[in-house]
Order: C-alpha cells, then structure tokens, then sequence
C-alpha cells in the first residue's frame, strides 16, 4: 500500500495513548472482542498487500519503459513483504491466515473490477489515490491499536516508493498533454467513492471491526468521529489531488 500524506490521527495521538492503546497485546488480546477484531484487521490488511502486489506486477506490463517496469516490479516485492509480515503475525498469535483473509476477498476483489484501470497513467492514480485512501482509513483505526499491533500495522503501510513516482509520471504527462488532466480528474473522483463505500462495506460486515469504530474495544471512537474521520481522509484525498495536478 501506498501513502503520501499521514492522518491527522498522528497529532491527536501526540498527547500519548490512552486505555488499549497503551497496552500491548498479550494484555489486550484477553479481550476476545479486541482480538476479534485485530485478527479481521490484519486479514483485511494482509489480503489487501496481496492484491497489491499481484495489482503492481500486473500494471508493469502497461509500463512504457523498461526502467518504470523495473520500478514497478521492486514495488511489487515490498507489498509482498508487506503481506509476509501480515501473514506471519496471524499465524504467530494462532490464527490462520487464510480464513482471516477470506471475509474480505469479495469486496476487495470486487472494488479491483470495477476500478480497473484502461491505460499506465489510470493505473498509476489508482495505485496513487485507491490505495493512499485506504492507508489513511489504517493509520486512524491504528491509533486505537495496542502498542505491538499499532507497530505492524504503521510499519506495513509505509510508502513503498509509489507515492513520488506517480506524482512525477502523472505530472509530465500532463505538462505534455493538459489534456490528460481533465480525464485523471475523473477517474480519481471515481477511485475516491469507490474506495470510500468499500471501506465503509468492510467495516459494516464486521461486527469486530465496527465495533472498534464507534466504541466499546476502540477508546475515544464514536459515530461523531467516525464522520471526522471520514472528513479527514477526505482532506488528504484533496491534498494527493493537488500534488498531482489535478482538480479534486
């Protein structure tokens, strides 16, 4: 996964966690709606660094030239890893990763069909925008994590280089064609809904999950912070926009 700008979690959380989020896991974990939770988390993590990667292999056939296939290719492996560690954490706390992944495949392979790119700049924007929204919805639920989970799942969404390259790519194909641009601005605004209703999808057929969203397992969530956390990604959605040169 890919993400250029961080959540405004991370200046929330500055004043130092606070109930789960500052236990670790083996005292966490003996809630078994938490555990539930992290384990549909890190399924939901894991299957989506796998698509990732099979997306990134994928989208270096459609490269241009032979350098950007190789940099989308050295991409790939770091999502791979990405997924790895995913899968050796849920096999470490006694979970099997495939039944933990399973719940989500639908609806992230679902997203992937209907969002499938038709050239290498839409597929760029897409691995850009889809998956930086995504991230973003992370990084806030991993402000409520225990401290060894927060770390994977923080660890797992670092920028795997994307993020720079398609800015750069995008905005030379712009500067020589502007108009490219009108196009990828509508393609993005469509990423942007499709990602939203698949994240909320998600999150609504778990009943872990939502719980950890509007309370109970996640301290300070409610439904009010649910929408300005919805707002924030929305925020950074417009951000990525800009550096890209495109209308949000």
């Amino acid at each position: 996964m890919t993400s250029s700008d961080k959540s405004d979690n991370d200046s929330a959380a500055s004043a130092g966690p606070t109930g789960i989020a500052a236990q670790g896991w083996a005292t966490a974990a003996a809630d078994p709606q938490y555990r539930a939770a992290v384990v549909d988390l890190l399924g939901a993590l894991a299957y989506g660094e796998l698509a990732a990667f099979e997306r990134l292999a994928e989208d270096a056939k459609l490269a241009p030239t032979l350098a950007d296939k190789a940099e989308l290719a050295k991409m790939a492996s770091a999502e791979f890893h990405h997924f790895e560690r995913l899968r050796d954490r849920l096999t470490e706390i006694g979970e099997e990763p495939t039944r933990a992944m399973e719940p989500f495949v639908a609806a992230l392979d679902g997203f992937h069909r209907q969002t499938a790119p038709s050239d290498w700049l839409e597929g760029l924007v897409k691995a850009y925008v889809g998956d930086s929204i995504a991230s973003d919805f992370y990084r806030e639920v991993a402000a409520r994590l225990d401290s060894d989970t927060r770390e994977l799942v923080l660890a797992v969404l670092d920028d795997t280089g994307h993020a720079g390259f398609a800015v750069e790519k995008v905005r030379a194909a712009i500067d020589r064609d502007p108009r490219v641009g009108g196009r990828l601005a509508l393609w993005a605004r469509r990423l942007m809904g499709e990602a939203l209703s698949q994240s909320q999808r998600v999150v609504a057929d778990r009943d872990a999950l939502s719980t950890m969203l509007v309370g109970g397992v996640a301290d300070g969530f409610d439904l009010a912070e649910v929408g300005r956390m919805f707002s924030r990604i929305t925020e950074a959605h417009t951000k990525r926009m800009a550096a890209l040169g495109l209308a949000a």
